[in-house]
Formats: C-alpha cells, structure tokens, sequence
C-alpha cells in the first residue's frame, strides 16, 4: 500500500518535478521514498510497508535485465499462486514482495497479467524496449490512478494533487460541475481539474510515444447474467468464499485489525477473523456525542464481546468539522459524502495501533442491503396505469419537507422515471434537474441534461439482467465507484491506513452477481442468502436490528454548533455565487435552519465545493477558459490556510 507518480515521453527540455510530487503524497507512503529514471521515462515511489519489509521489496522495482520498471500501490490476494505458476516456467524470486509478482508475470504475459490479478491495484509500468507506458486499475476501483496528457508528457499518479505538484496546471473543469452535483464526483475518466482524467476501474491504458493513449475496459460485475442454483448450494459457497476473502486479506508483516460497526459486513469480516486470525483481533468504532440516532457504538460493543476482541472506540464531537478542509484536500475535490469524517476519525484511532485494517465495505453493494434498491426494482414491476397513479398522489401529498407526508410524496414522485433516473433520484443531493441550481453563466457552457445522459449510457451494460440486477450493476457502477471506495481510500490512505475490503474479492463477486435474485432478497429482507450463510456464526440479533449506516447528524450540526461555521462559509459574495445561484442557496439555508426540511447533505456537498474554491482560487486565477464567464471572485475562505479551525 503505498503511492507513486511518475512521467513518460517526456519532451527534451521538460522538467517533471517527480520529488516534489512525491512530498505531495507522502502520507501513502511514510517508510521510504525513491525515484528512477530510464530513458523519456521517470517513476517515483513512496513506500508504506506491509509485506516484506525488507530493501528487496523496495519500489520502483525493475526486472533483472532493468527492461521493466514498475510502481504498484495496492496488494495482490493470488500472488502465491500466481509465484508458484512464474518460478515453473524458470523465473527467479530476489523476495517475498507481491510486486515482483506483476514484474515477472508481465515479462511472460504482458498486458495480459492484469487480468490474472486478483486484488485491489493501480499499477504503472514502464517497458524500455517497446517504449511503452501501462497504466491499470483493480476491478472494482479501489485503487486510485490519474493522469494528464500534455506538455509535459503523460504525467500520472496516485493522486491529484502529485500531478499538480509535478507541474500540471490545476483549473476547474466546467463540465465536472452536472456529474459532481448529481452524483457527488464527477465519473472517470473526468475529474474536477480540466488537465487531469482518471483511469476507470477495470481498464488498461496503453500509451506509445507520438500516439494518443488507448484505454480498454477488461472486466465487468455480471449483475446481468444470472444463473440458478439451489439454495443449499449457494449458501455453502458464499459462506466458503466469503470466509477465504477474509482469510486472504490477513496476510501482513505488520498489526491487522478491522472496522467494526456492530452491522452485518463488518460483524462478519470480524468473526471470520476471530476463526481464523492467529492472534486476538484488534476493532475499532466510532460513536457521534448526542447520539442523535447514529451511534452504533453499543452494538459493536456486543460484537466485540461475542468474538472476544480487543475493542477501541472513539465519541466524534461536532468540532470534528475541522477535517472538512482537510478532507477537501484529500480528495482534491468537493465530495458529497459526509460520512468521510468519521471514516478518518477511525482511521486516525485505528492507525494508533495498527497499520493494516478489514472493512465491511462492498457488502451492501454485492448483496441488495439497501432498502432504495427495493423501491426501484418494486417501481419497474408496476403496470404504466400504476405508475401514473403515483404521480398523481405525490402531487397532491407534495414532495418537501423532512415529514411523512414529504418523504411518501418523493417517493411516489420516482416511481414513473425511468429505471437509471429513478436510482439517480435516490441519491442525488439535488435531483435531476439542475437548472435551478447552476447559476445561467453555468448553464450557458454546459450541458445540464449531461448526468442524466450519462447514468443512462452506464445503466446499459446491465439492460438485459433482471430490474434488481439493473439496479445492482449501475450503483456498482457509479455509488460503490464514485462514493464508498474515494471516501474509504481518501480518509484511510491521509493516515497511512491500508484498508482491505474481502466483500469486494473478485471470486465472491462473480458469483454472488450471478446468484438469482431471491437470493438477495426475499420479500422486504435484504441480504438473503448472506445472513442464512452466517446465521451459526453471526448473533440473530445483528440481523434483526435496523440498518442505521455510517452517516453523521449533519441536519442537527448544521443548525447548532456548527450553523456559525455553515453560515459564514456559504455567506453570499463568496466563491460560490458564480456556480451555484444565491437565491438556491439561500433558501437551503432558509429552510434547513428552520426545521422544514432536511437539507444536510446538499448543504454538506455546498460547504466542500466552497472550501475547493478557495483552494483552487490560490493555484488557478481563472474559472475556466470559456469565453464570457465570468471571473471568480475573491474566495471568502483560503483552503488549507484559512481554516476556521486548528488543523494539528
């Protein structure tokens, strides 16, 4: 687990600042850093040591004859397997690294070697014979990697901000602003910053000296292909392979623990451990002080009681806000998910004590654990008279408001929208339709249809799996992609944290993708086959509580101890007001603080966009280079700098 960024082709004279693009990142990496050089190429490294800690494994990692030089952040689950396979056909081992792995595998297959790993992985390869950049990333996309294709060459890294520190320019991307305010992130290969794209899960990019770079997809979730199966059948294998994923990811020469929630993932990745860990498992939670109905501390207590772990917990505060800047600037971007500051709080708690942590992250997404993923797949089902009926009852029960009456009428309003809009209406802090939200400059240099278009291009993949795999296979596709796993690197990786989540193990995914639909889901319970296939293990009543999630109590922060901070930040004649229209504002600000609706996470996604802004306004002087839009004007706060809080 580490970090890297690097260049190639680059043209005689350029100057690609490698070193400070590694000081940029070190937080992936504290151990060790190195830098090598072969030909038009440069590859820089910063290392957080997890297997073999020795010099052997040290990155950049270069093949014997030096026509291969590598940079992995990552870990490979199938290394063993894929050694034995490399030392019999004649390949000699120097250590004990997964890297030399993918050195080796690559001189004997290739691009091919990419498919062959099972693992969570961005990997840059430069090969000086065929004078050739590869650029890959894990299935799922737990592994960032970005680059930039300009003057410099083909500049790449693990973050954004290595990149920038390299030399690339840093300036807002207009048309990330539709994709950023329906799903949160814009979906790769774009990326906030208009000189910077990032790899997509499960591609491969090959570049060549004076041709543009090809990037290829080579692998998909098959939500879309189901297959029968007993249910006896399926139950003994998820159960085997879930308990191998598990085991799998215990392999470290450093302490291992592990996220608990008290839930069903992550009481499950525990008490697999527990089994089959050699030592006393190591857990850690969190809790919100006021409880507000989102503390989980006392169930992961239980847990922690039932398999006899060694159980820490931390109480975030409300002043825990002061990582909001810091997490901007993590991510190199504003996010929508507020959850990332408890994340980093138990990332920073859990890192105290060890160095390598298990998550219950992908088990919602692989087994139908969310309940909106029953409203869609219930919505599709109903004849087209039923669905216009609904749209005549939300009418008149009206969409507003944090109430009942408010929440049935926004759900009945779905019901007659297309499949991909009527999950993208699940989630979106704004809704589908962002003309009264984008100021006219905006929406004169964009498209605001673009995020529906494209939720639409993604969901086609999916087309002929059933309603539910539809559903499963696009929130794979752009929530698990463009939420769950940036926040779980971003808030893990800024305190040397590596995260490991079993329930995103290519083998387990393929099947459970595959399994019918009555296995996910029977009726209203979620999860079927999962809770039958750990009901020995795991105590009845995890499965019977209600799911609460990792949210935080934005609605009561924002109108108490942090409505100072909240009102100064989104305070008219700020950064904002060229992007997002005051009079919109104003009123989330309106109606929030006077209790009338829920507003918090559209606030929360406003408060991160704001605080970029003004870290963007130190590095880029203009908005964008589309004529007639207006300057930006001077940020009300300055990023890193001008944090209202003490950042130690």
């Amino acid at each position: 687990m580490c970090g890297f960024v690097g260049a190639a082709f680059v043209p005689e004279g350029a100057h690609v600042d490698v070193d400070a693009g590694l000081a940029a990142i070190v937080h992936r990496g504290p151990d060790d850093a190195s830098v090598v050089r072969s030909g038009s190429a440069v590859l820089g490294f910063v290392r957080l040591q997890i297997l073999d800690l020795t010099v052997a494994g040290r990155q950049p990692m270069r093949s014997p004859d030096d026509a291969v030089t590598l940079v992995f952040n990552g870990e490979i689950y199938n290394h063993h397997e894929l050694r034995d396979t490399l030392r019999a056909k004649g390949y000699v081992f120097r250590s004990r690294s997964d890297t030399e792995v993918i050195v080796h595998g690559y001189r004997e297959w290739g691009e091919a070697v990419i498919e062959r790993l099972d693992g969570m992985f961005a990997i840059a390869i430069w090969d000086a014979r065929e004078q050739k950049l590869v650029l890959a990333r894990d299935r799922p996309g737990k592994k960032p990697l970005f680059y930039a294709n300009g003057a410099l060459g083909l500049v790449f890294g693990s973050e954004p901000k290595a990149l920038v520190a390299c030399g690339v320019p840093l300036e807002l991307d207009l048309d990330a602003l539709v994709p950023l305010f329906a799903f949160g992130k814009p979906h790769a290969p774009r990326s906030m910053n208009r000189h910077v794209a990032e790899l997509p899960a499960a591609s491969i990019l090959v570049a060549r000296a004076g041709r543009a770079p090809a990037i290829r997809r080579y692998w998909t979730p098959p939500f879309h292909e189901p297959r029968e199966v007993s249910d006896g059948e399926a139950i003994a294998q998820v159960r085997r392979l879930v308990e191998r994923a598990v085991t799998r990811r215990l392999e470290a020469d450093v302490p291992l623990g592990a996220f608990l929630s008290g839930g069903v993932d992550s009481s499950i990745v525990v008490g697999v451990m527990a089994k089959r860990h050699q030592s006393k498992v190591r857990t850690f939670s969190i809790g919100f002080e006021g409880d507000h109905g989102f503390d989980e501390t006392v169930y992961a207590r239980r847990v922690a009681e039932t398999f006899g772990t060694e159980h820490t917990e931390y109480q975030v505060k409300p002043a825990s806000f002061e990582l909001v800047e810091r997490l901007v600037h993590a991510h190199d971007a504003p996010f929508v998910d507020s959850s990332a500051i408890p994340t980093s709080i138990v990332s920073q708690l859990t890192r105290e004590h060890v160095t390598v942590a298990l998550s219950g992250d992908g088990g919602d997404e692989l087994f139908c654990g969310y309940s909106r993923f029953l409203a869609v797949e219930a919505s599709e089902r109903l004849p087209w008279a039923a669905r216009g009926a609904a749209t005549l009852a939300s009418r008149g029960l009206g969409t507003h408001g944090s109430s009942l009456r408010g929440r049935v009428g926004r759900a009945l309003s779905r019901v007659p929208l297309p499949l991909p809009d009527r999950l993208l209406s699940w989630t979106s802090a704004f809704g589908l339709d962002l003309r009264g939200v984008l100021t006219d400059d905006v929406l004169a240099a964009v498209d605001p249809d673009a995020h529906v278009l494209e939720n639409r291009r993604l969901a086609e993949t999916f087309r002929r799996g059933t309603p539910l795999g539809q559903v499963l296979g696009l929130n794979w596709e752009t929530y698990l992609a463009d939420d769950l796993l940036v926040k779980a690197d971003r808030s893990s990786m800024m305190w040397s944290l590596e995260l490991r989540s079993p329930f995103l193990d290519t083998e387990l995914v393929e099947y459970v993708a595959r399994l019918p639909d009555r296995m996910k889901r029977r009726g209203n319970e979620r999860k079927w086959i999962l809770r039958r296939a750990f009901a020995d293990m795991v105590p009845d009543w995890v499965f019977t509580r209600k799911k609460m999630g990792f949210g935080l109590p934005l609605g009561a922060w924002f109108r108490g101890e942090l409505k100072p901070y909240l009102g100064d930040r989104l305070a008219r004649g700020g950064p904002l007001d060229a992007y997002v229209r005051r009079e919109f504002v104003d009123k989330l600000l309106r109606e929030h603080w006077a209790n009338e609706a829920d507003h918090g996470l559209a606030l929360w996604l406003l408060l991160t966009f704001d605080v970029w802004l003004g870290t963007l306004a130190k590095s880029a002087p203009r908005a964008g280079d589309r004529p007639g839009f207006p300057s930006r004007p001077a940020a009300a706060g300055t990023g890193l700098g001008g944090s209202p809080f003490r950042l130690d």
